[in-house]
């Protein structure tokens, strides 16, 4: 079955606890420290693969969850770092999560984007060792790893997308000029799903197209099969508009899927666009000639209109080059623009921001990623962890700017909008 749109449940793993534990053995007076370190999360990784087309695996498989870090455990022993969860998904697969942000992009085969990182160890009370803590007795919890809920949206990679009404001739053009083979039937939406076919052209010369579903008036209110395939042809260069020779109003028909396309998205309505006249065969040269006069009334002038037969293997050659020609002009105007735009880059300073917010007179909230990462890693229910904690904020001046927003000792502190851990001040 084809599926191109799901969502998932996306968690990395959590980091392992650090150990808490001192050296005991035999002839060795008060052994000092030596509880390890706990390892790290697994990250999730999706990679493009071209052994893919649709995403059926994941339709009723909802969690895609890494493994967790192995805790620290005595004699310095570090916990085993968890093996990254590698998903293959097919190549055109967009992952976004639920406020909409990208996280990845699969536009090329082997491409490979973390969008889940696994939380960190915590250490082990050997790593607190120092000249003023020469026994600690508290050990870092594992981070957590990110989670989210993510939606897999495949968007075919094609250069050409081949669009109009349900029996206009898409399927028959499509492997009549390609490797594909859709299926072909003399009745309305025998194209359920979108296909993918090569062009090979002469002197090694080749293009992809994307025949998508017939769409009908009324396909952006879900009418028909809705316009969900649309998205198939939203990275295409051109498109290329099939519009049956036998229609009483090949005009209207154009307008139908211009409308449905503006509908859908007006940049995708701005591509360049060639115009099939499809099934011509056994047609008089009369009617061919005012069927292309109507539909070129609607038209913008630099529009190209060509009457074929893909059948009869009539006019074909020439569309194909003219496809190809809209093809290569877009692409170097796609280089151009890109050439043009310079990227700024700027330093990353979230990790060292924070700041406070008082929730009410005794319960303020400390928000910044390191922070927040401290936080996650202190074991809350030792007191002399907690104490650390107290003397990092103290250094990075938020113990200060908490008295300044009218903190007093006992108040109540949260760390990050989740509210993952809470001390005392």
């Amino acid at each position: 079955m084809f599926i191109d749109k799901v969502t998932v449940n996306i968690k990395a793993g959590n980091g392992g606890d650090g150990y808490v534990s001192f050296r005991n053995e035999k002839f060795i007076d008060k052994g000092g420290p030596d509880g390890g370190d706990g390892g790290d999360g697994g990250d999730v990784v999706v990679i493009a693969s071209d052994n893919q087309n649709t995403l059926a695996t994941y339709r009723y498989d909802k969690r895609v969850f890494a493994d967790d870090g192995k805790a620290g455990f005595k004699r310095r022993q570090h916990g085993r770092s968890a093996v990254d969860l590698e998903v293959k998904l097919p190549v055109g697969t967009v992952v976004t999560d639920e406020e909409g942000f990208v996280r990845a992009d699969l536009r090329e085969k082997g491409q490979r984007v973390v969008i889940a990182r696994g939380g960190k160890g915590g250490f082990g009370n050997a790593h607190f060792v120092s000249s003023t803590r020469q026994a600690p007795r508290f050990a870092e919890k594992g981070e957590e790893g990110d989670a989210f809920t993510a939606v897999f949206e495949l968007k075919m990679i094609a250069e050409v997308g081949i669009i109009g009404l349900p029996n206009a001739g898409k399927s028959t053009f499509l492997a009549a000029t390609t490797n594909a083979k859709p299926e072909i039937a003399n009745y309305p939406f025998t194209t359920l799903v979108p296909n993918l076919g090569v062009v090979d052209l002469e002197n090694e010369l080749s293009m992809l197209m994307a025949d998508i579903p017939g769409l009908i008036e009324g396909a952006s209110e879900g009418r028909g099969l809705g316009d969900d395939f649309l998205r198939h042809i939203e990275r295409t260069s051109v498109l290329v508009h099939c519009i049956d020779a036998y229609s009483d109003d090949v005009a209207r028909d154009y307008k139908v899927i211009r409308s449905e396309l503006e509908k859908y998205s007006a940049e995708l309505a701005k591509r360049p666009e060639v115009i099939l006249i499809t099934k011509i065969e056994g047609l008089d040269d009369e009617v061919i000639k005012m069927q292309t006069e109507l539909l070129s009334k609607v038209l913008k002038k630099s529009t190209r209109v060509f009457p074929i037969s893909a059948l009869a293997h009539i006019g074909v050659k020439e569309a194909l080059w003219e496809i190809y020609a809209s093809v290569q002009k877009d692409k170097k105007k796609q280089i151009k623009k890109d050439s043009e735009t310079i990227e700024v880059i700027r330093p990353d300073f979230k990790e060292l921001e924070w700041s406070v917010k008082p929730i009410d007179e005794d319960t303020f909230c400390i928000l910044g990623r390191k922070i927040e990462r401290f936080a996650m890693r202190t074991d809350t229910e030792n007191e002399e962890a907690v104490r650390r904690l107290r003397d990092i904020l103290k250094k990075k001046g938020i113990g200060h700017e908490l008295r300044r927003k009218g903190a007093k000792k006992g108040a109540k502190l949260v760390f990050g909008n989740k509210k993952h851990s809470e001390i005392t001040l």
